[in-house]
């Protein structure tokens, strides 16, 4: 994989690297082992997976070189913990499954790497480093004479790189978190559900500051739910929220502490008055991120990705369609509830493309400006096209010309160089630009 972030946009430009998974055992998948979160850390060394059984797998990027002294970059397992387990809430009698909903890499501390990882209810804190095993040594066994008493010492092994929990956060959100995002200093981070942001300093696990609360007096008034939330790039100040009514709010703490209605409200308006029941419930924002410099912000509902100006509020500057041919099947993927799949994106080190996922394993890289993108399959090979005949699009999970059983929705893109990773139930694929 190159480790530059030039421009790329065509489809030659990107080869797949590797592939973690048994990509063999797709008919024997289990729901505990599909992948439900990716990140790479500040600077790309390391990439951390979640599933939905509750796991963190670490991976460790490794430089090596070939025979012809060519350079080589690759991850190699480091290690895996367990993060959440399953619980119950007594008061509400529910069942808090382990499924990690969102990774975020912290800064790198005291010579260890710290992430936090949430589930529905609890967000905890861990240590990424090297334990040192040790073990007795008898090699200084007294000798002077046969009666002598041995004394065993201590001493140091190679070391194996392992998780070590150190706070923990919980008994704030009463619904269920949605998503995670670390301030630009780095010493706070926010925490989002339906209806609450929640802003926490990572020193202190006993309070936290509730930013935003849309939550009605009666739940029978509530008209939108928040759907995600992300910092500001470069003000632990400012932050976005996204909401199920295809609205951003950009909130300013400078300028109100309770940001409940934010500063700014990007809304595309026209688009908003074209449409029917079902497109309502698509237009629900399912992820946002701003560019590197905090000029543009990046919005994924379900039909669509959206380019925004953070400097205008009136109408998106571009607007890149990725389900258009799903548009009449809405009603259908509504009954089968994949209408409310929540796929993610992730934008270029230097902002020029953005990432994005679909069906049918597919992935798609856009130009920021609109100037045409790629859309490319998750494979180990070239993807093959092939014609969909009646008899297969009528089989389980097809719609149209679509496989929703086959989806890419969690993936990242490295912050400093052209590798990406991409999620496909239990398979994580790692593509790098040539």
């Amino acid at each position: 994989m190159d480790g530059s972030h030039r421009q790329v946009d065509d489809r030659s430009s990107w080869r797949f690297a590797q592939v973690f998974g048994d990509i063999s055992a797709v008919q024997d998948v289990k729901d505990e082992d599909i992948i439900s979160a990716v990140a790479f850390n500040m600077d790309g060394n390391f990439l951390a997976v979640g599933d939905r059984g509750g796991r963190v797998v670490v991976f460790e990027r490794v430089e090596t070189k070939d025979k012809n002294h060519r350079r080589h970059v690759e991850y190699r397992f480091v290690t895996e913990f367990e993060s959440h387990q399953p619980e119950f809430d007594y008061l509400r009698s529910i069942e808090i499954p382990e499924q990690v909903n969102k990774i975020k890499w912290c800064h790198d501390q005291c010579g260890g790497r710290f992430m936090l990882t949430t589930n529905d209810k609890t967000i905890k804190l861990w240590k990424v480093h090297n334990k040192a095993d040790k073990a007795p040594s008898f090699g200084n066994l007294l000798k002077d004479t046969p009666r002598s008493l041995g004394i065993p010492r201590i001493v140091r092994g190679s070391g194996m790189v392992g998780a070590s929990p150190k706070r923990q956060y919980e008994c704030v959100h009463d619904y269920h978190i949605n998503s995670l995002a670390l301030s630009s200093e780095g010493t706070s981070f926010l925490s989002a559900d339906d209806l609450r942001v929640n802003i926490w300093d990572l020193e202190t696990t006993a309070t936290t500051f509730n930013a935003v609360d849309i939550k009605p007096p009666s739940l029978d008034n509530l008209v939108e739910v928040i759907t995600t939330a992300t910092y500001h790039p470069k003000s632990s100040a400012v932050f976005a929220y996204g909401t199920s009514r295809n609205l951003i709010r950009l909130c300013d703490l400078r300028a109100s502490a309770l940001c409940d209605y934010g500063s700014k409200t990007f809304n595309d308006q026209q688009a908003s008055s074209q449409r029917t029941y079902h497109q309502e419930i698509a237009s629900s924002i399912s992820d946002l991120t701003f560019s590197a410099d905090g000029k543009y912000i990046f919005a994924r509902d379900f039909l669509s990705l959206k380019v925004w100006d953070v400097a205008m509020e009136s109408r998106p500057l571009h607007t890149i369609p990725i389900h258009d041919s799903l548009k009449p099947h809405l009603p259908q993927l509504f009954e089968q509830d994949a209408i409310f799949d929540r796929f993610e994106c992730a934008v270029s080190p230097n902002g020029s493309h953005v990432l994005t996922g679909s069906y049918n394993n597919n992935f798609h890289i856009y130009d920021r400006m609109g100037r045409g993108g790629v859309c490319i399959e998750a494979s180990r090979g070239r993807t093959k096209e092939e014609k969909l005949g009646a008899t297969r699009r009528n089989k389980t999970g097809w719609v149209g010309d679509v496989n929703t059983a086959k989806k890419v929705v969690h993936l990242d893109w490295h912050p400093q160089a052209n590798i990406i990773a991409i999620a496909t139930l239990t398979n994580l694929f790692l593509y790098g630009a040539k």
